[in-house]
């Protein structure tokens, strides 16, 4: 779990057909962000570029609801404001919560959440009594839908998923929320989720069942390793070769795909050994968003 990494707590809020998840980093986490979609829906992204000044990140939202959903994050960042958690300012803190939001629209009946849904998901983080960190059809993750490439009606539903790879004292994990076109790959290259399609249907049928912007994989990956920014920026190129390896066609113009990565900076460790282990549990976290379809019949 995402929670695997010492310090990090992760909860979600759960509607109907849409949700929102939220990650509370250690105070001192550095982070950036990687964006290959053609029309993602984001929130903060521009401070995350290794080049922007702030370096720390206080939280990530996920959520529902395409771009109203980045509503969500205003609660969080208020609820964390109250806790006295963000950038110092002369007008008090501004706690840094960058957000990334699938389209789920047409799932949720237009349902969408807001700062309220944002704050119950934090409050479920933060709680030492809440129940484990939930994967499936939870979260942000509960409107999603992939396997659509040949059609949607040939689609199924995603979900939201997460993996953890240790080296020594070296911890990295990754959330995935999965709402892609392509089909979810095992790693013996197997389908864990493939279109009903009948076989030699053609991939892409015009017209196009699906708009651009509308399928998106979010990723979020935190290490407790010491990075600079420009590293987490590295990491967060990795976690879309994780993409491409579990997503079977990846980032197509359909796709908004983004990847966060934050690094803690508790240990030392090997940045190409982290790349490598960036992308084997992005990919891990993908194909766990659909495990569940692994014992439908």
């Amino acid at each position: 779990m995402i929670t695997d990494v010492p310090g990090v707590q992760a909860g979600h809020w759960t509607g109907a057909d849409t949700g929102v998840t939220v990650v509370v980093l250690p105070e001192g986490t550095v982070g950036s962000v990687e964006i290959r979609g053609g029309a993602p829906a984001t929130r903060e992204t521009a401070v995350l570029d290794p080049l922007a000044t702030v370096e720390q990140v206080d939280a990530v939202v996920l959520s529902g609801g395409s771009a109203f959903g980045l509503a969500a994050a205003d609660g969080v960042m208020q609820a964390l404001a109250e806790q006295g958690r963000g950038f110092a300012t002369r007008g008090g803190p501004v706690p840094i919560v960058p957000a990334a939001a699938i389209f789920d629209l047409v799932a949720s009946g237009g349902d969408r959440p807001g700062a309220e849904e944002g704050r119950a998901a934090l409050s479920v983080a933060q709680d030492p009594a809440a129940p484990q960190f939930a994967t499936g059809r939870v979260g942000a993750g509960r409107g999603a839908r992939v396997a659509k490439w040949r059609g949607a009606e040939h689609g199924t539903t995603g979900g939201l998923g997460s993996a953890t790879a240790r080296d020594g004292e070296v911890v990295v994990a990754a959330i995935a929320v999965v709402n892609a076109v392509g089909d979810i790959v095992d790693d013996d290259g197997t389908f864990v989720v493939a279109s009903t399609a009948p076989p030699g249907d053609p991939g892409f049928p015009d017209p196009a069942p699906f708009e651009e912007g509308t399928n998106t994989t979010l990723v979020v990956v935190v290490t407790n390793a010491r990075c600079t920014k420009v590293e987490c920026h590295l990491l967060a190129r990795s976690a879309h070769h994780g993409m491409a390896r579990a997503i079977h066609p990846s980032h197509t113009r359909h796709d908004g795909d983004i990847a966060f990565a934050c690094a803690t900076g508790v240990v030392d460790a090997h940045l190409d050994r982290l790349r490598v282990m960036v992308t084997e549990v992005t990919a891990g976290a993908i194909r766990d968003s659909v495990a569940y379809h692994r014992a439908t019949p």
